[in-house]
C-alpha cells in the first residue's frame, strides 16, 4: 500500500526544509535491457544514503526511455516508486519522488498523469522540446501540466538538451500556483540570477523551493544568501537543497556536505575550508560529468563510479555509443585519489549485498 500523497503545502514545506534528492539513473544490462535488480538496489542506496527525494525520469535516468523502441518509461517510474514506498515502510518515512516530465503538452500531460497515477509527488518539467516557443506559450503549456501535478520547474543547460529561458518567463512561470519549486541547472551565474530575481520580484519567495542543479557549482550555491531590492522590499533567498546529476554517485557525502553548508549558511560564518572543498567539488565534477568534452560523457561518467562501486554490472547506456571520453576514467581516477573525503565506498560496500537482494 501506497503512503497518501502530502497536500501541496506539505510537499512546499518539505522541498523548503532542503532535501538531497540524486538524479536517479537508468540500469541496464549488458544486453541493454532494463535490470530490475540493480535498479532497486540503486534506489535503496539512495534511501540508505539518506537522501529526502529521488527524480526519476530526468536527463540523468536518459531521456531516450520514452522513445517507442525502449519503452522504458512506464516500468522505470513504476520501480522506482514502488521500491522507494517499501523502503520508506520500513523506514517509517516519506520519500520525495520526482517525475521527470518532457516532450510537448499533449505528450508532457500524458506523462504527468502517468506520474500521479504511479504515487510521484511533483514533476520536474523539462522545456527542451518547445525550442521555438515564445513566453506565453511557455506559460500556457507549464499551465496545462501544473493542472495535472504539482511542478517543479527545470532551467536546464542547453548542452544537456535544454532552452535560454528569459526572466519574463521565469516572472511567468512563478506565478503559477501549482508551483512548489525550481531547479535551476544553466551552469551560468547570470541565468541563475535571472531565475532568483524572478522568484523574488513574483512575490512567492515563500511558497517556491529553490533547488540547485548547477553541478559545476554545487557548494557556493549552497551557502550563498541572495538579496534582493524589490517592490515590496528586499527578499533574501537562498538554494534550499540540491536535484543533481552528481549527486547520484557518492551520495552519503552529498547529504553531509548539505547539511554542513547548510549550517554554514545559517551561522553567517563561512569556514574557508568549505570553500576549498567547493573547488574541488567543481573539479569532481568537470571529471564526472566530462566537461572537458562539452559534457558528452556525463552520464557514463555517473555510471562508472557505481559500477566501480558494485551498483551497477555495467556502465552501458541506451546507446551503446555513449560512453566515457577518452582520458575521463583517469580523470576520475584521480579525483578519487587526491580528494577522497567525497567517497562513501565503505558505505556501499558494507550494504551492496542487502540492496541486491
Amino acid at each position: 500500500m501506497t503512503a497518501p500523497r502530502p497536500a501541496i503545502d506539505e510537499l512546499r514545506d518539505r522541498l523548503r526544509s532542503g532535501l538531497v534528492i540524486p538524479a536517479h539513473p537508468l540500469v541496464l544490462t549488458a544486453a541493454g535491457k532494463l535490470d530490475e535488480r540493480r535498479q532497486r538496489a540503486l534506489t535503496r542506496y539512495y534511501h540508505a544514503a539518506g537522501a529526502g527525494g529521488i527524480a526519476v525520469g530526468v536527463h540523468t535516468t536518459q531521456f531516450a526511455i520514452r522513445e517507442p523502441q525502449h519503452d522504458l518509461l512506464n516500468p522505470v517510474l513504476a520501480l522506482a516508486a514502488e521500491t522507494a514506498a517499501a523502503c520508506d515502510r520500513a523506514a517509517s518515512r516519506r520519500t520525495m519522488r520526482i517525475a521527470g516530465i518532457c516532450g510537448d503538452t499533449r505528450q508532457a500531460t500524458s506523462e504527468a498523469t502517468l506520474a500521479q497515477e504511479l504515487g510521484f509527488d511533483a514533476g520536474l518539467l523539462s522545456l527542451g522540446a518547445l525550442r521555438e516557443a515564445d513566453n506565453e506559450r511557455l506559460a500556457a503549456h507549464c499551465r496545462a501540466v501544473g493542472e495535472i501535478m504539482p511542478l517543479v520547474g527545470f532551467y536546464l543547460q542547453p548542452a544537456a538538451g535544454g532552452r535560454l529561458l528569459s526572466p519574463e518567463f521565469w516572472r511567468r512561470f512563478a506565478e503559477i500556483p501549482n508551483v512548489v519549486g525550481i531547479k535551476i541547472a544553466p551552469f551560468n551565474r547570470y541565468q541563475t540570477l535571472d531565475v532568483l530575481r524572478a522568484v523574488a520580484e513574483s512575490g512567492r519567495a515563500n511558497d517556491i523551493a529553490l533547488y540547485t542543479g548547477n553541478d559545476d557549482n554545487i557548494v557556493v550555491d549552497l551557502i550563498t544568501e541572495h538579496e534582493f531590492a524589490t517592490a515590496g522590499g528586499v527578499v533574501k533567498l537562498h538554494f534550499a537543497g540540491g536535484l543533481l546529476g552528481h549527486w547520484a554517485c557518492w551520495t552519503r557525502r552529498a547529504v553531509e556536505l548539505l547539511r554542513e553548508c547548510r549550517q554554514a549558511r545559517e551561522s553567517g560564518s563561512i569556514p574557508g575550508e568549505l570553500l576549498t572543498r567547493a573547488a574541488q567539488v567543481t573539479e569532481a565534477n568537470a571529471a564526472l560529468f566530462d566537461a572537458a568534452n562539452g559534457f558528452a560523457g556525463c552520464i557514463p561518467g555517473i555510471h562508472h563510479v557505481l559500477q566501480r562501486q558494485g551498483l551497477l554490472a555495467t556502465s552501458r547506456c541506451l546507446d551503446p555509443g555513449e560512453i566515457l571520453s577518452p582520458g575521463q576514467a583517469d580523470a576520475i581516477e584521480g579525483i578519487r585519489h587526491q580528494h577522497s573525503w567525497m567517497l562513501d565506498d565503505e558505505f556501499v560496500a558494507s550494504h551492496l549485498e542487502d540492496w541486491l537482494k
